[in-house]
């Protein structure tokens, strides 16, 4: 599918720095099935669309709050089965949803030793 002149693309250079992704990342993405077929210009090279970043910057942001590439696979491919899926997707984000909190938890507890050994320390040092 050839891209329109008329809106706004971006080669893979391009959106995988607007996004925070290596362009392998991004190309891996693409053969994980987390992307959809991306349009390409006359050349055959891709080019990626505003849409297309709202959606790389979504499975960022999945990513990088741990969701396993399994669930985004799962996720994408409801997605590209429309409004029938709502629930389904709803359910695997109230899911994830839940592990987030859970490691957040976590990681208010390790903060929590940080602190107290940074002040341990800062008040041996005080006190030589």
């Amino acid at each position: 599918m050839d891209i329109s002149t008329q809106e706004t693309s971006l080669s893979v250079g391009e959106a995988a720095a607007r996004v925070g992704l290596t362009t392998y990342t991004l190309r891996w993405y693409e053969q994980e099935g987390l992307v959809a077929p991306v349009g390409r210009d006359s050349a055959g090279r891709r080019r990626y669309t505003e849409g297309d970043l709202d959606w790389l910057v979504l499975l960022t942001r999945l990513r990088r709050t741990g969701m396993p590439v399994r669930d985004m696979r799962r996720y994408a491919e409801l997605a590209r089965l429309g409004d029938r899926t709502l629930a389904a997707r709803r359910a695997l984000f109230e899911t994830h949803r839940s592990r987030v909190l859970t490691r957040m938890a976590e990681l208010e507890e390790d903060l929590k030793v940080l602190d107290y050994k940074i002040d341990l320390y800062r008040r041996n040092e005080e006190g030589r």
